[in-house]
This record gives C-alpha cells, structure tokens and sequence, in this order.
C-alpha cells in the first residue's frame, strides 16, 4: 500500500539495515517519522505538501537552526537499534531526552561479545586531559600485555557466567561480574532536536574516540533523513561555535562594517595582544578558546558506505553463536 507519510529515498535505501561500528557493534536505522519538509510545515503550520519550493524550505531550516528555534525540528524522530560496549552505553545515557529500550541481562542470555581496541586507538593517559587519551598510540609491547590480561579477564568472566547458567543460578545474579566491555544492545528513538544536541556533543574531538565512531555513523543517517537540517546543523553546530561577549567585543575592535554591507579591517588595528584581551575580562584559557573558534574548520565526512551495511538476519546470526552453545 502506498504511503501518504512523508518519506526521504535515501532513508528509505538503509532502513532496517546495520551498519558495524567497532568490532562486534552496530547502528540500525529502523524508522523514522518526518523529514526537513516537516520541519517546515510545523513551523507554518502548513498542510500544503509540494506548494513550496525547495530553496524556501531550505531557507527556512537554516534560519531556525540559525536562531535555536527549535521546536519545529521535535516534529522529526528517529529510531534506532544500537550495539555497543557497556562502557559507551553508560556515556551515551547521560543524554536523557530519548526513549529507550535495553536488553535485558535478567531475562535473556548475554552474548559474549567483547570490546578490544585496535593498537592504534590504544593510548596512554592524557597529560593535559583528565578524562581523554593521548593522540598519539601507545607501545606495542604495552598493547599486547594489555590485550593478554583483557583476554584472561574476558575468559574467566565467560566461564563464571556460563557455569552460573548451567547451575540454574538466576540470570540477573549471574550477569553481575561480567566487565564494562561487554556489548548491550537497545531500541533509541529521539527526536531530531535533541539528536543534533546528542551528535553536536559525540562527534566533537574531546568526546572518547569509541561514541565518536557512533555518533559518525547516526550522522551519516540522519544526513539521508533531512539533508536540509544536517547541512545547516554542520554549518551553524559542527563547523560553527557561540561567541561572549569579550569575544564579540575583541573581533569589533579589529573589524569594521563598510557602506556596501561588508566588513573591513580597521585602519588602526591588525592585532589585539594578549594583555589587551586579559584587560577585556579574558581569562588564558579563554583566549585560548577564542584562537580555536577562529581556526579554520574542516567540513566532516559523514557519509556511509553502502558496501558496508549487513542484513538483520547476518547481524542476528552474530549475537546467536555469541552464546554459548551450551546454553541452546
């Protein structure tokens, strides 16, 4: 039967496909209800599909995005089924504006699959960030010591929990020793506001390199559910940046408007110097911050590769032979 909901071909092409992320993750799109023409009908209250063109919806999107009206953009959902270590689960929940459904170690058996880095996303502590990694990958030796003890640690967990089973203890106690590096898996629907919040925050440099390959992945999705709304959360969100009011007040003091709506450096201005900006009311690490914001950014890529995306039965196929067959 035909549809009369508003529907994207380029959704449509990877609806209920998997995409892998790591070794043993994933992200599926399984639905999603509106695209950026509903973003527009909201905001007109409009019932009058194809009566505009296509730059005025476009026209539209990006002044919302641009002044953080963003209730019309709650009218676009999507849904996702995701797999991912523990360890990323517990980050990812910290954003509490989704619907959520997670897989329940209570009732059913756990699939042993387990998270290990690559040795080139194996890092040392960061000595300038406490909660990140150095850039640059730590020893081999230190990879292979370090891969050994995950693996001794992963199969004495595994026997623990299988032995548990088999001795009828109850699944919600025999689960509670397994590590962080476990995968979970579960349904996610939020609406598009709160998922550019979400990807803003997971797909920036500072966030842990694994939500990162995540939130790249949903990106990619949502570019083919409303390109319009991506394509300005980029220009205004990703690639773009807020700026106070010391900020502000530093660029007026080296720029200048010009009769033909342009901007122009000022006569008697080509630098603010450091000192000057502490006079502002800058503290050092907020001058350090504003040299950031100016940098020229990079666009990302976030377009996926078709080639890569697995059926739900192959995927399905995975997690099965993850439980033990003993436990069949």
């Amino acid at each position: 039967m035909e549809t009369r909901r508003p529907t994207t071909p380029e959704a449509e092409e990877i609806l209920g496909l998997y995409y892998p992320v790591l070794d043993h993750g994933f992200v599926s799109l399984v639905d999603y209800m509106g695209s950026d023409e509903s973003i527009e009908h909201a905001a007109r209250v409009s019932y009058g599909y194809g009566t505009r063109k296509r730059s005025a919806t476009r026209g539209l999107i990006r002044y919302l995005r641009r002044h953080l009206h963003t209730t019309p953009s709650e009218m676009v959902e999507l849904k996702f089924h995701c797999a991912m270590p523990m360890f990323v689960a517990r980050q990812w929940v910290r954003h509490r504006t989704a619907s959520i459904n997670e897989y329940s170690g209570r009732y059913s058996l756990m699939p042993l699959l387990f998270y290990s880095p690559d040795a080139e996303n194996f890092s040392l502590q960061s000595s300038v960030n406490n909660q990140g990694r150095e850039a640059d990958a730590a020893p081999e030796r230190l990879y292979g010591d370090a891969i050994r003890r995950w693996q001794e640690v992963r199969a004495s967990a595994s026997r623990a929990y299988a032995w548990m089973v088999q001795e009828d203890v109850a699944r919600e106690l025999a689960r509670i020793d397994l590590p962080l590096s476990t995968y979970t898996q579960w349904y996610w629907k939020i609406d598009l506001h709160n998922l550019l919040h979400f990807l803003t925050l997971r797909v920036d440099d500072h966030a842990q390199w694994e939500i990162q390959e995540f939130g790249r992945v949903m990106a990619g999705m949502l570019k083919r559910v409303a390109p319009l709304s991506f394509e300005a959360w980029i220009d205004y969100q990703v690639c773009g940046d807020k700026l106070s009011r010391m900020e502000i007040e530093a660029l007026a003091r080296l720029l200048e408007p010009t009769e033909d709506g342009g901007l122009a450096v000022r006569g008697d201005r080509d630098s603010l110097g450091f000192d000057e900006l502490r006079e502002m009311g800058m503290a050092p690490r907020e001058i350090r911050e504003l040299a950031g914001k100016i940098r020229r950014r990079k666009v990302p890529d976030f377009d996926l590769d078709l080639s890569r995306f697995r059926s739900a039965e192959d995927v399905a196929a995975e997690m099965h032979e993850a439980v033990p067959g003993n436990f069949e």
